[in-house]
């Protein structure tokens, strides 16, 4: 096909999903809302739930991938000299970023239990 073509049908097709997106989001959310409402709930007092550990976590992940960037920086510049390899980047960076998530969990989770070992708040799940 000629390229022309092609961008063309990719934007055509990408405003169409946009729109089916957009439609689709807003078909749920109004399905949810006569659930509510069949329940007897009312929808405008739908609670929203604060998450006080979202900030946490965020701000360690992006710490995670900022010193998974600085080590890979430096052990291109410092170890491998004349390696440059995209994939040691990608591969640090996720580590430092898993890492930063894993210790995430670990403050939650011994936020989330008492000293003794019960629980201070229940967790529905």
């Amino acid at each position: 096909m000629n390229k022309d073509v092609m961008v063309f049908v990719w934007l055509i097709l990408s405003i169409l999903g946009l729109f089916i997106l957009i439609f689709g989001v807003r078909y749920l959310i109004s399905r949810e809302n006569l659930a509510m409402l069949e329940k007897g709930m009312n929808p405008k007092d739908k609670v929203h739930r604060p998450a006080p550990y979202a900030n946490l976590k965020w701000g360690l992940l992006l710490f995670g991938a900022g010193a998974g960037l600085a080590i890979a920086y430096s052990i291109t510049q410092y170890i491998l000299h004349d390696y440059d390899s995209p994939a040691l980047w990608f591969a640090f960076v996720a580590m430092g970023g898993g890492a930063g998530l894993i210790y995430s969990y670990r403050i939650e989770k011994k936020e989330l239990l008492d000293p003794h070992g019960s629980e201070k708040f229940k967790v529905e799940g």
